[in-house]
């Protein structure tokens, strides 16, 4: 089954009691028990539930893995990965990552004895360096946020393999349409489904995928023990948009490609941040491994002006400015003082994330007159 065909079928089959096209919503907490555990393979909301249930197989489906796993929001699917570690143990992270992943791994579990490194992975080849016996997780984010740095995940992977231990891939900016990090050899796929995978900015949840049975029986034992699982209402919205991730995101990356385009030949902008561009550090290595190149797009103005950044993003009209991204609507962002608030300022700007970057997801409106929103707010 071909991607676009899976986004609507996979994983999934028709309601067995009255044939319903969509998973209907069951709004229930506990099922009724013939006899004390005898019950049609649900017993408490917590732990199963058949609408999340489809929506589980439809994480699994598009990422190509075995198993999928629903949470309450991305942080809370990141918190169950790192939950497989235990004291004294060690991650590699990427150092240019969304700021909430940086606050749950050096303000929570730093509290709880992991030690976390925080690196450069675009030459993955400086990841050895790190590893020591301690070391059990290597945490990756490609595209990253807000920078859209590219990591090879081939070349994680075979470091991770080498070295015995687990790779796990935040796809949230790319989604399953454009990459696919189970396929290019890691362990565990993680996503904020809030962004395109719901794609209508109605909803909060997370997501993990994983192939390996072993894995996934620990990753379900922690969503069980510590609850932080999603409702049946989240999970028919979020199926609901699976169904058109696949137009929604040939409709981002049309867009952000003219968008990132116009910008960088602005005569107000030092720096356009795309993957697409050939300029782009990495930009082979996106194009070995991305089908195309997204609709998040980062970039900084001309003398680095805190004031200029949040009069431009004031100005717009049709990019809202607003946490999070991924919408079919376009939003806009200043990384410095929302998202990627809780970061110090001189680990951000290490990054590149100063205080004139403004970070755009680009919708699926009609991109002329996303441009011409531009022009009149850079104007």
């Amino acid at each position: 089954m071909k991607f676009n065909t899976k986004t609507i079928h996979g994983g999934q089959e028709h309601d067995k009691a009255y044939g319903a096209v969509m998973p209907p919503i069951y709004q229930t907490s506990t099922y009724a028990q013939s006899t004390p555990g005898g019950h049609k393979g649900y017993e408490y909301s917590r732990t199963h539930n058949p609408t999340r249930h489809a929506l589980e197989n439809a994480f699994a489906s598009i990422e190509n893995g075995k198993f999928g796993l629903a949470f309450g929001s991305g942080l809370a699917a990141i918190d169950a990965v790192i939950k497989l570690l235990k004291p004294g143990d060690e991650v590699i992270s990427t150092n240019d990552l969304y700021g909430g992943t940086y606050r749950l791994f050096t303000k929570v579990f730093e509290n709880f004895g992991v030690k976390f490194h925080f690196i450069g992975m675009q030459e993955a080849s400086k990841i050895e360096q790190y590893v020591n016996a301690n070391t059990k997780l290597i945490w990756v984010e490609t595209p990253t946020n807000p920078m859209m740095n590219i990591i090879d995940i081939k070349a994680c992977a075979a470091i991770a393999k080498k070295h015995h231990l687990l790779l796990a891939v935040d796809n949230t900016f790319a989604t399953p349409y454009l990459q696919q990090p189970l396929d290019l050899g890691a362990d565990i796929v993680m996503h904020s489904a809030t962004k395109y995978l719901g794609g209508h900015s109605d909803v909060v949840m997370g997501a993990l995928v994983v192939k390996d049975a072993a894995l996934a029986e620990k990753l379900y034992f922690i969503q069980n023990a510590s609850g932080a699982i999603c409702g049946p209402q989240d999970s028919f919205l979020v199926l609901r948009g699976i169904k058109t991730l696949h137009v929604r995101m040939q409709r981002h990356c049309e867009n952000g490609k003219k968008v990132a385009e116009y910008l960088s030949a602005h005569p107000k902008i030092e720096k356009v941040y795309w993957p697409g561009f050939e300029s782009h550090p990495n930009h082979e290595v996106a194009k070995s491994q991305m089908k195309d190149f997204g609709g998040m797009i980062s970039f900084v103005t001309k003398g680095n002006n805190f004031e200029e950044a949040i009069k431009i993003v004031e100005k717009l009209k049709l990019f809202t400015l607003a946490e999070s991204l991924g919408g079919v609507e376009s939003l806009a962002g200043h990384p410095a003082s929302m998202t990627h608030a809780s970061i110090p300022k001189d680990e951000r700007e290490k990054t590149g994330v100063v205080d004139s970057l403004i970070r755009l997801s680009v919708g699926i409106e009609d991109v002329e007159d996303l441009i011409a929103d531009l022009k009149q707010a850079l104007g």
